[in-house]
């Protein structure tokens, strides 16, 4: 059974959560733009965010509502627990079972500080649902679901040999997070510059976390070379 001794929690530090540390400055960097000396974008967003009110039916509001809880924080946590779980008691490899977790919880620390120091107005839409407590900027439900879902499509990418399951396990995980996007624009709750820097954001952390289990990987196989050497 693999286990995480202070060594590798001082990697994972280092692997995601100083790198994190850039990607929360660079996420900041683009909501002061876009507030500040790019603020003209607005009009051409509000007219976008009009054109997703104009577009609304009552066949797709029910889509729009099973899509946008599939980023609910309750929802990415609990799928998230399921997975680690499972891929827990399948491999009994500690590392490779939090990757999604390591994932998530990277996401939502850059996304809690972003909003904090950016502090975007809601676009100028019919809301569908009660606003959040945090700002517009970036789109929290976005990517919370891009950090869980493009996790395990890099995960999935490793380990499932199948052709036919890899690749719809794949497809499944790369679309979520996008039509999870186009529901949060779609019900009035983002900009759509929220919604790319919050992908932004989760697609990032998931390659922090993926590559951070990698590199441990690496490193666990060159020290049972250089053990079985001595």
């Amino acid at each position: 059974m693999a286990r995480i001794h202070w060594q590798e929690g001082r990697d994972l530090v280092t692997r995601t959560v100083l790198p994190g540390i850039g990607v929360w400055a660079v996420v900041v960097g683009l909501g002061l733009l876009i507030t500040g000396p790019l603020s003209v974008i607005d009009h051409h967003e509000d007219r976008i965010s009009a054109d997703f009110n104009r577009a609304r039916t009552d066949t797709l509001d029910p889509v729009s509502t099973v899509f946008s809880h599939v980023g609910n924080t309750e929802y990415v946590i609990g799928v998230c627990l399921l997975v680690v779980a499972i891929l827990w008691w399948r491999t009994r490899d500690l590392r490779w079972s939090v990757v999604p977790l390591v994932s998530i919880s990277l996401q939502a620390t850059i996304f809690l500080f972003a909003t904090m120091a950016v502090g975007r107005q809601r676009p100028p839409a019919i809301p569908m649902d009660a606003s959040p407590p945090t700002s517009s900027y970036p789109s929290g439900h976005t990517g919370a679901s891009t950090a869980l879902y493009f996790s395990l499509l890099l995960m999935a990418a490793t380990r499932i040999e199948r052709d036919g399951l890899r690749r719809l396990v794949m497809t499944v995980c790369g679309v979520l997070p996008v039509l999870v996007g186009l529901a949060r624009l779609y019900r009035g709750a983002h900009h759509i510059s929220d919604v790319v820097a919050g992908m932004l954001n989760g697609v990032v952390c998931a390659l922090l976390a993926y590559h951070w289990w990698k590199a441990t990987r690496r490193e666990k196989a060159a020290q049972r070379v250089a053990a079985a050497v001595a």
